[in-house]
C-alpha cells in the first residue's frame, strides 16, 4: 500500500500541462529529405518502408542531399550503399531473446516485458524520426520500434497481473506528456505519425491506472490528475464541432442533418504515408475515379482507426483502392468517446464544475441515442458503421460491433442479438473472427486479434452472457498456446480458422512479439474470482 501511495505522489507531481501544445512540429523524414526520400521508398531500396524512415541520419540534412546530388548520377552509384554510409539503419530484431518453452507460457509473458522495455529519452539522435518520451515504455515487438497508443491499453492489462505498477503509471504519464505537448496522442511516437492518432483509450488507461489504488479517494485522486490531459484529448477529437454544418464533416467531425454530432477517423495530410510510402502510391495508381489525395486520406484514416486494412472500409466486392474511411462514422469511436464524455463529467464533477458536468453528460447521452439510432442494423441485428455520406447503415458487419456491449451503449435486445451473431457467425476454432470477409486485408477473415477477443469478451460479461464469453477466452487462450508451443512466440494476430496456420495479409510480414497479445493473454488467464458468498 505505501509503495502505491508513493507511486501515486509522484505521478501528482507530474503532470503540469503547458498551456497549448507548440503550432511547429518536429519535421518528419520525408520533409527532410525530399528527393532521396522519393528514390528510397519508391525504389523499394529496403524491403519494409519504414526501415529508412525509423533510421538515424549521421550528419546534417542539407549535407546529405548535397552528396546525393553530387553522386548520384554518377556511374556504378548504388543508393542502398549511400544509405548505410549516410544513415544509421534501424535493427531488425530486438534484444537477444532465447525462449524457454520448457519454463511455461507465463514464464515467457513476464520476461517479454524486459525484451519489449525501452527506457525513457531526455532526447534523440538529431533528426531522428523517434520522438522521445520521458518515462520506460513497452514496444509491441518487431518492426515495431516505438510505443503505439491503443496496443498499449491492452499491454497494460498484462503489466497489470505481471505486477509492474511503475512501468503502467510511467506509461501513462507518457500519453499525458504528448497531449501536452502536441495537442493529442499520436499513432506512435515518430515525427511521421504526428498527423493522426487512433482510437481514444487514454481514459480507459487512466481508469485503469486509478483501480490499482488501495482507496477510492486515492483513485479518485488519479482521475483529478489526469482530468486536463483527458480533457485536452477530447477537445482535440472535437476540435471543429462548432464549425461544422448540419450534413457535412470537418476533420474528426461528423454532424448528421438533425444536428448530432458524432466522429469519424481523420488524418490531417492528403499524402502517402511515409513508412508505408511505395504501398500507397501504388494503391492511388490503381484507380482513375478520384484523386490520389483522397485515396491517401482514406488509407491514412483507416490507419488512425487502427484496422489497416479491412474490408470494413471498402466498397464491398472491389479492392483498396476503393477505401472511404472518412465516410463512414465508426462505431467503435463513438463508443470510445461515449465513455470518455462520461469519465469527464465524472471528474469534472469531483473538481466543482457541475456546469461542465452537465454538458458533457448531455453530450454523452445524444452520443448514445445517436449510436443506437443510426449504428444499429434491424435486419442484420448488429451494430455497424454509418455511412454519413448515404445516410444508411453500413453493410459490413465486423467485431466493431462489439464495442457497445463493452462500454454499455447496447439494450439488453441488442445485446442478446450481438451475441447471438457471435455465435452463428463469428466464432471458429481459435476465437472470433474480425469480418466475415476473406480479402487479404490483415484485418479480415480468417485474421483475429487479441484487442477484438477482449473487447467481446468484456461485452459479452457486462450483459451476462458469460458461458459465450468464457468460450472465447478458452479457444483464443488455446490458440496462443498451441502456437507458443509450435514456435516458442506469441503473434500479432492469429489464424482462426486454421489454428495450424499462421495469420497472414496486409503490407509487412507477420510479426511476433507481441505486446497487446501478450497483455490480453495474461487477462484471460488470471483466475477468476471466487463467486460471492
Amino acid at each position: 500500500m505505501i509503495r502505491l501511495l508513493l507511486l501515486l505522489s509522484g505521478l501528482l507531481l507530474s503532470l503540469a500541462l503547458p498551456a497549448q501544445p507548440p503550432t511547429t512540429l518536429p519535421p518528419s523524414p520525408r520533409q527532410l529529405f525530399p528527393g532521396l526520400f522519393e528514390a528510397v521508398q519508391l525504389g523499394r531500396v529496403f524491403p519494409d518502408n519504414k526501415t529508412f524512415v525509423d533510421a538515424e541520419p549521421r550528419d546534417e540534412p542539407a549535407v546529405i542531399l548535397a552528396a546525393y546530388a553530387q553522386f548520384k548520377d554518377q556511374p556504378n552509384f548504388r543508393l542502398r550503399d549511400f544509405v548505410e554510409a549516410y544513415f544509421r539503419l534501424p535493427a531488425t530484431t530486438g534484444p537477444t531473446y532465447r525462449t524457454h518453452v520448457a519454463a511455461g507460457l507465463r514464464h515467457h509473458l513476464d520476461t517479454l516485458w524486459t525484451v519489449l522495455r525501452r527506457p525513457g529519452q531526455d532526447s534523440v539522435s538529431r533528426y531522428s524520426s523517434l520522438l522521445p518520451l520521458p518515462q520506460a515504455y513497452v514496444v509491441p515487438g518487431g518492426r515495431f520500434r516505438e510505443v503505439y497508443y491503443w496496443d498499449s491499453y491492452f499491454t497494460l492489462l498484462g503489466l497489470r497481473e505481471s505486477g509492474r505498477p511503475e512501468l503502467i503509471r510511467g506509461m501513462v504519464d507518457n500519453f499525458a506528456y504528448l497531449i501536452s505537448r502536441y495537442g493529442f496522442i499520436p499513432n506512435g511516437n515518430r515525427t511521421y505519425y504526428l498527423t493522426r492518432s487512433q482510437p481514444p483509450f487514454f481514459g480507459r488507461m487512466v481508469a485503469l491506472l486509478a483501480g490499482l489504488q488501495p482507496r477510492p479517494a486515492a483513485a479518485d485522486s488519479v482521475r483529478l490528475a489526469y482530468h486536463p490531459a483527458l480533457l485536452r484529448e477530447y477537445q482535440f477529437w472535437m476540435a471543429a464541432a462548432d464549425s461544422v454544418a448540419p450534413g457535412q464533416a470537418r476533420r474528426s467531425v461528423v454532424r448528421l442533418p438533425d444536428g448530432t454530432l458524432l466522429n469519424r477517423y481523420w488524418d490531417r495530410s492528403a499524402q502517402p504515408r511515409e513508412e508505408s510510402y511505395q504501398e500507397d502510391v501504388a494503391v492511388a495508381a490503381r484507380t482513375t475515379s478520384r484523386p490520389a489525395a483522397g485515396v491517401y486520406r482514406d488509407l491514412r484514416a483507416a490507419a488512425a482507426s487502427g484496422w489497416d486494412f479491412s474490408s470494413r472500409w471498402l466498397v464491398p466486392g472491389q479492392g483498396l483502392e476503393s477505401i472511404r474511411t472518412t465516410e463512414l462514422v465508426p462505431v467503435d469511436l463513438n463508443c470510445l468517446l461515449y465513455e470518455v464524455e462520461g469519465q469527464l463529467a465524472h471528474t469534472s464533477r469531483l473538481r466543482g464544475e457541475p456546469a461542465l458536468a452537465q454538458r458533457l453528460e448531455t453530450r454523452a447521452r445524444a452520443r448514445r441515442r445517436a449510436i443506437r439510432r443510426y449504428c444499429w442494423d434491424e435486419q442484420a441485428n448488429w451494430f455497424v458503421d454509418y455511412d454519413w455520406v448515404r445516410r444508411q447503415p453500413a453493410p459490413v458487419r465486423t467485431l466493431a460491433g462489439v464495442v457497445p456491449l463493452t462500454v454499455g451503449v447496447a439494450s439488453r435486445s441488442q445485446a442478446r442479438h450481438v451475441a447471438a451473431g457471435l455465435r452463428q457467425n463469428f466464432l471458429r476454432p481459435g476465437g472470433l473472427v474480425t469480418t466475415l470477409s476473406t480479402t487479404g486485408q490483415q484485418w479480415d477473415a480468417p485474421n483475429a486479434w487479441a484487442p477484438l477477443q477482449w473487447l467481446a469478451v468484456t461485452g459479452l460479461r457486462r450483459y451476462g452472457e458469460t458461458a459465450l464469453a468464457q468460450t472465447i477466452v478458452g479457444r483464443w487462450t488455446g490458440l496462443n498456446e498451441q502456437v507458443f508451443r509450435q514456435t516458442g512466440k506469441l503473434m500479432e494476430k492469429y489464424d482462426v480458422d486454421h489454428p495450424a496456420t499462421p495469420g497472414g495479409g496486409g503490407e509487412y510480414p507477420l510479426q511476433d512479439g507481441f505486446g497487446w497479445t501478450n497483455g490480453v493473454l495474461l487477462d484471460f488467464l488470471r483466475p477468476a474470482a471466487p463467486p460471492p458468498r
